[in-house]
């Protein structure tokens, strides 16, 4: 088997386990309170950050480059909205909608050169930018996929992975609810849908130092010359990133509180695995982009997690039925998967 034919077949196996695994990550939290998402995004960070520990050991402690914490820190602002996120407008959607911005942002960045990046070229463009459109227009049909778990169940074993938000106006207001919670219905959509998007773009932004300081190794006058060209290389720097900014935030959340953050013990194991979960997952997305490039990799990664967010609410918590919904789901399936042909196609 050629090289060439090695590294596509590499980097569609590491993009499948990126989708699965991004599809995945946030289901070990669905029974558990998370509060505002202060303290769960911080557990999450550390067991990143302790993934990254143990890749970087693996890799023989590669030459750290500070610069690739940047990405880190976006990724970590960005973070810190995903629980009021799914609180306001549900796992699924939330998904949905920063997975597009994050594929538009991380896609036109790499294939046009934005940020001082080298602009990538693929043997077809007509097809990277249909799979790219694509991997977006998939994304909004599962907005017309509606949950049928009934609005009176409140058991934490049935609420809904992918849900609208729904306030209860009658429930007496709870002490310990965070800001979230007091939004009403339409503030709720409006600051959630507006998150996301904020979220997506910053998620697409996170690998823009990485691809900067590769892209620059190769100029003899650059400060980042002879850099290597492995991703995983700059795992740890980046994952560190992530740690660093998300310490600050909470410490800076804890001064806000007054030394009285909302902490969910309940919610430690959950969160570990929930960042286990991911910071595998970013692994193999470095390695898909080190085998594809960034302007392959991220149409086809960041369509797919939706569907799999979506695969869990049919199978696994029995929260879609109905003909209607699984209509949409196969119709957004098909275009998911079409797109991400074109995609892999235009690299050959």
């Amino acid at each position: 088997m050629s090289s060439n034919a090695t590294d596509l077949t590499t980097g569609f196996i590491a993009s499948i386990v990126a989708i699965v695994l991004f599809g995945s990550n946030f289901v070990p939290l669905k029974k558990y309170e998370t509060g505002d998402g202060m303290f769960l995004q911080w557990v999450l960070c550390a067991a990143i950050w302790l993934v990254a520990l143990v890749v970087n050991l693996i890799l023989h402690c590669p030459k750290f480059w500070p610069f690739a914490m940047v990405g880190g820190c976006i990724w970590a602002t960005g973070n810190i909205a995903v629980v009021p996120i799914i609180k306001t407008i549900g796992l699924g959607l939330g998904i949905l909608i920063w997975g597009s911005f994050n594929a538009l942002t991380g896609w036109a960045s790499s294939r046009f050169g934005w940020f001082g990046m080298d602009a990538e070229e693929v043997a077809k463009p007509v097809l990277n930018y249909i799979g790219a459109g694509l991997s977006v227009v998939s994304a909004f049909i599962f907005l017309f996929i509606k949950s049928e778990i009934p609005n009176n169940t409140y058991s934490v074993d049935t609420t809904p992975l992918i849900s609208e938000h729904v306030i209860n106006k009658t429930q007496d207001p709870d002490p310990d609810c965070s800001w979230v919670d007091k939004l009403s219905t339409a503030q709720s959509h409006l600051v959630g849908c507006s998150l996301a998007v904020i979220s997506g773009i910053l998620y697409g932004s996170t690998f823009v130092p990485i691809i900067y300081i590769k892209d620059h190794s190769k100029r003899n006058d650059s400060i980042y010359a002879g850099a290597s060209q492995n991703d995983l290389d700059y795992i740890f720097a980046h994952f560190s990133g992530i740690f660093l900014t998300s310490t600050v935030y909470f410490l800076a959340y804890c001064v806000a509180m007054k030394n009285n953050p909302k902490l969910h013990p309940e919610a430690v194991l959950p969160g570990f695995l929930s960042g286990v979960l991911w910071a595998i997952a970013t692994c193999c997305w470095f390695i898909a982009n080190r085998s594809l490039s960034a302007v392959v990799s991220f149409p086809i990664i960041t369509a797919g997690p939706g569907f799999i967010a979506t695969m869990w609410g049919v199978f696994m918590f029995k929260e879609i039925q109905g003909r209607k919904n699984y209509l949409l789901m196969m119709l957004a399936f098909c275009i998911i998967l079409t797109g991400a042909l074109c995609t892999a196609f235009s690299k050959i």
